[in-house]
């Protein structure tokens, strides 16, 4: 899974979460709604990722949890979601398509793990032009 209980409450706050997963109005996070909501997010995602990606990704890209936090509020809403939680959705989604697509990559190897660049700029240079030992007094 690429999200869990505490980013959820850290991103939108623990009433927002009891308010759509406490369906036996108890007041408290119904667990088994969030967990629910949370592996059906992660399946969804997977279904993208998995294009591109040697599943299950053996290093997790930071990108991917707010992705994750994101559509797990979608999935929880039982009646029309907000205009602001439906725009989050289509984004993340937007961006998936991208991942399979392979226009945007996530940073880490396709076999999951995280990539190390060996495209690094050199810089190579025959020696000072100017210096005080040979500009005769003039630096």
């Amino acid at each position: 899974m690429y999200c869990h209980k505490q980013a959820l409450i850290n991103q939108f706050g623990q009433q927002d979460l009891i308010d759509l997963t406490d369906r036996n109005s108890m007041g408290q996070i119904n667990d088994e709604v969030l967990e629910r909501a949370i592996k059906d997010a992660s399946a969804e995602m997977d279904g993208y990722i998995g294009s591109r990606y040697q599943l299950p990704l053996s290093h997790v890209p930071e990108i991917l949890l707010s992705i994750a936090c994101d559509i797990t509020i979608y999935r929880l809403y039982v009646n029309s979601p907000s205009d602001s939680v439906v725009t989050r959705y289509n984004n993340q989604i937007k961006f998936l398509k991208s991942v399979a697509k392979g226009e945007v990559t996530l940073g880490i190897s396709t076999e999951g793990t995280q990539a190390t660049s060996t495209d690094f700029a050199e810089v190579q240079s025959a020696g000072s032009v100017f210096s005080r030992n040979n500009s005769s007094s003039f630096i």
